[in-house]
């Protein structure tokens, strides 16, 4: 059984309605899908998609003859993201402050279509077939709702020069790219920062990192990894990776300087 990037509430009141049923709490339903107590809450609260074997282990020792599986089926449907990309997506939703640091690729909720159709493409091992790029396209587009929230949250991105020179997908994709980046960074809740070819160290080298903030200030990690992100929330790493960005953005141009580097090199394409 595969799910989708969002949560359902009827099909979790279905899980706790079987799970209280069968006297168990939600630590030992956890225990048998590989969940933490809080995960298999936010499934029955409807705030995230089950992920993994839960939907068919559970309805297995829940005793729910199937019940679980056609209304998960009905309701998510074919997975499209990976299940620690539903993590994070989970918590951007809910934050107040979203900070990122980008080496690889523009950052995906700065993507245009056809860039962000590039990246997959170019995800040569394993291989996605069309139909899934395609899906992934759509997913990743619903990310640019980050910059049209009410109320708006605070957003920087610090992203390596380079990346404004690698034709990830052509010339013209990338052209579009870097004007839709100029785009959104004329919003007033965006800051968009360069770290510069010629800065010989900085802050990041040891690789991206996202980081978020709710709206009770607590503070939560996102780094990725090529077999799959993970969270960071204890200290001291949290604080170790916060202040590292808060280097990153004294160490990085200007928005204005950014900007300006930015126009000229896709003036220049």
């Amino acid at each position: 059984m595969h799910s989708g990037e969002r949560g359902s509430e009827s099909f979790g009141a279905l899980l706790r309605f079987y799970r209280e049923r069968a006297g168990m709490t939600q630590e030992a339903l956890g225990a048998h899908v590989g969940y933490s107590k809080s995960q298999v809450a936010m499934v029955e609260r409807g705030e995230r998609a089950p992920k993994g074997k839960l939907v068919e282990i559970a309805d297995e020792v829940l005793g729910a003859q199937g019940a679980l599986l056609v209304v998960a089926d009905r309701e998510f449907g074919e997975r499209v993201l990976p299940p620690w990309t539903e993590d994070y997506l989970a918590e951007e939703r809910k934050a107040v402050a979203v900070h990122a640091y980008q080496t690889l690729v523009i950052p995906g909720s700065l993507q245009t279509r056809e860039y962000a159709r590039a990246v997959y493409n170019s995800n040569c091992y394993p291989s996605l077939d069309d139909d899934e790029v395609e899906k992934r396209v759509v997913n990743r587009l619903e990310r640019e709702q980050l910059f049209h929230r009410r109320p708006p949250p605070d957003i920087s991105f610090v992203i390596e020069e380079n990346l404004l020179t690698r034709p990830l997908g052509g010339t013209a994709v990338l052209k579009e790219q870097l004007h839709r980046i100029l785009e959104v960074g004329q919003l007033r809740h965006v800051e968009i920062q360069l770290m510069p070819h010629s800065r010989q160290s900085h802050a990041g080298l040891t690789g991206p990192m996202i980081l978020l903030e709710t709206a009770e200030r607590h503070q939560l990690a996102y780094v990725e990894a090529p077999s799959g992100g993970y969270f960071v929330s204890e200290q001291p790493e949290l604080g170790n990776l916060f202040g590292k960005y808060g280097i990153l953005r004294a160490q990085a141009l200007t928005p204005e300087e950014s900007a300006k580097l930015i126009e000229e090199v896709a003036r220049d394409l």
